[in-house]
């Protein structure tokens, strides 16, 4: 097995998760197969119990497992399925250690951090890296390993002094480690300082690890005299320092360690000469139907954690994969939920006729997930607007439940009607809270990972867009779900509960066949979504939003992206437009 580990210093977010999985990308066009883990070294056991605002989205893995959003950027770039043990954190190796000194594995020495915790450290990496994420029999041949935070945290040193041994003991050849530092350039000079990247690799070798590659993070390409300079003080060769330099978009970074030749020097150090020159025809061809759309779709997203765009993270991926593969430049209305609301109307006015005007501006509306009430009612209100003026829509998990809420208080006339959630003694229970959940236990107790859908009617747009799919896998997090009790009463008002599960009484997917477009999921397409697979409910929305619903339900919700030969093929889709990034409205260029 080889070993390609990613660290980072200077400062966090540089950017080392896109960096691992263009990395693992490159090898995978070089024809090798491969796996990922991320370390996170926070003392939680894993990312379920965290604020978005605090670490960005939680991703959800298959298997269930809540994991870093690091982990989305490895699923989508190499398109695998990984598990929740390729997340490792702090909490999870020190309570696997308590456990077995508990058992008395440790025939009562004393347990310690050196040999202990390193020790189940290496053991979780060798046997992680081992298992098969792409579906195929047998070991995979590299794992790429990304350190979260930066060289010199107080929390990361159990890790760098396991890496340190785990590198001695699988030896030169198996073992390539990248790290990824910042070259600042100062307005005032004008020139890039090598002084940071060169104390940052400083620290990582006083700490036993030793870089192969540097990966540079800087604004433009390193002069050749400063990577001569940083060659020197780092020692590491010039032929292997790169720069990651800012692109209109994360998918040029594979194109751009490609182009490099990052690939020869990671299999230089790796001693892997069997491996093939890498093919990224196709990657190519969309990253540039991507950098000339022109044409926008806007879609308002209205959410709750929209002061941090990283907490919509795999739904604005989701968003982009179906906007190229409709040849559309994405364009994102951040519109806060709250804002929406009266008491905004009555406390700042301009606020909300501000978040309005973007609402009735956009050609979509998504309502994503979340939890707590604030901005609730700002999310109904979307939901209303979206519904009686013919809006395309999608509402993901309480966006679903919400426009459940919402067709129960406008059709039905039950103007109480509401969550449990929100409204523990609403006399009409729309949502209510799931038998199985548990009251006293956050992380870990909701309705976590893949689960199937079941259509219920066959010739429902979701069932189209699935490609007339009896069924479907995807993933769950939620805790509450729509009342079993009164599905037959909304259902004989017009809204229809195309999408249930295996025993019929939970709803997974509700339609209103009156409507242009007005979808909502229990689960979290998003989390599937893929360049060059899109979700078929985010490709609908983007669809419906761009006048070509109907050629997209006629192929079965297919859509070829790029042809074998790496030709721009528009499908049913229309023409290539010219010229696109992904813009946010307010919130600057959302890569």
């Amino acid at each position: 097995m080889k070993y390609v580990l990613v660290t980072g210093g200077v400062v966090s977010g540089l950017g080392k998760g896109v960096t691992a999985s263009s990395i693992g990308l490159l090898l995978q066009a070089c024809g090798l197969r491969v796996t990922s883990i991320k370390i996170d070294p926070y003392l939680n056991t894993d990312a379920g119990t965290m604020s978005p605002f605090e670490h960005g989205e939680v991703f959800v893995l298959d298997d269930g497992g809540e994991v870093d959003l690091d982990l989305g950027n490895y699923e989508r770039f190499l398109d695998s399925t990984l598990t929740r043990d390729n997340n490792i954190t702090t909490g999870k190796i020190y309570q696997s250690v308590i456990d077995k000194e508990r058992k008395g594995d440790y025939l009562g020495r004393t347990v310690q951090v050196v040999p202990h915790v390193t020790d189940a450290i290496q053991e979780w990496i060798e046997r992680v890296a081992n298992v098969p994420v792409d579906g195929k029999e047998g070991p995979p041949d590299v794992c790429v390993i990304e350190l979260g935070g930066t060289i010199g945290d107080i929390e990361s040193m159990p890790f760098i002094e396991a890496l340190g041994q785990f590198s001695y003991k699988v030896g030169p050849g198996n073992f390539c480690l990248v790290h990824v530092s910042l070259v600042p350039v100062l307005s005032v000079v004008g020139e890039q300082k090598t002084k940071p990247t060169q104390h940052s690799v400083r620290g990582l070798r006083s700490l036993g690890l030793t870089p192969n590659i540097l990966a540079c993070r800087s604004t433009k390409a390193l002069e050749e005299n400063v990577k001569t300079k940083l060659s020197q003080f780092c020692h590491v060769p010039e032929v292997n320092i790169v720069t990651l330099y800012d692109v209109p978009n994360i998918w040029h970074v594979p194109l751009l360690l490609r182009d490099q030749k990052a690939h020869e020097a990671i299999l230089r150090e790796l001693n892997l000469s069997n491996a093939i020159k890498p093919d990224l025809t196709e990657w190519t061809a969309r990253t540039k139907i991507y950098d000339t759309l022109q044409d926008p779709v806007r879609i308002a997203m209205v959410g709750k954690y929209t002061g941090l765009t990283d907490s919509y993270l795999s739904v604005l991926k989701a968003l982009l994969h179906a906007s190229v593969a409709c040849h559309k430049k994405l364009v994102i209305e951040w519109v806060a939920a709250s804002d929406l609301e009266e008491i905004t109307a009555q406390e700042t006015p301009d606020v909300h006729k501000a978040a309005w005007d973007l609402l009735k501006g956009a050609d979509g509306i998504l309502v994503p997930g979340g939890f707590g009430d604030r901005g609730v009612q700002g999310k109904i209100l979307a939901t209303k607007y979206a519904r009686e003026n013919q809006v395309p829509f999608l509402g993901i998990c309480l966006g679903m439940q919400l426009a459940v809420v919402e067709f129960a208080r406008s059709i039905l006339g039950f103007h109480d009607a509401n969550s449990t959630e929100f409204e523990p003694e609403t006399s009409s229970p729309c949502i209510i809270f799931m038998p199985e959940g548990s009251t006293t236990h956050m992380g870990g107790t909701m309705r976590l990972g893949s689960r199937k859908t079941y259509f219920q009617v066959a010739d429902c747009k979701s069932a189209k867009l699935y490609g007339n799919a009896k069924f479907v896998d995807e993933r769950h997090r939620h805790r509450y779900e729509v009342n079993p009790d009164m599905i037959s009463e909304i259902e004989k008002a017009g809204l229809s509960f195309v999408g249930k599960d295996e025993t019929g009484r939970r709803m997974e997917i509700v339609e209103l066949p009156s409507h242009p477009y007005f979808v909502g999921a229990q689960f979290h397409p998003e989390f599937k979504s893929r360049p060059g697979k899109p979700s078929a409910l985010f490709l609908g929305l983007i669809a419906a939003a761009s006048g070509c619903l109907e050629s997209v339900l006629q192929t079965g919700g297919k859509v070829n992206i790029v042809s074998k030969n790496g030709v721009a093929n528009g499908s049913a889709m229309g023409k290539v437009h010219q010229n696109g990034n992904v813009y946010s409205n307010g919130n600057g260029l959302h890569h």
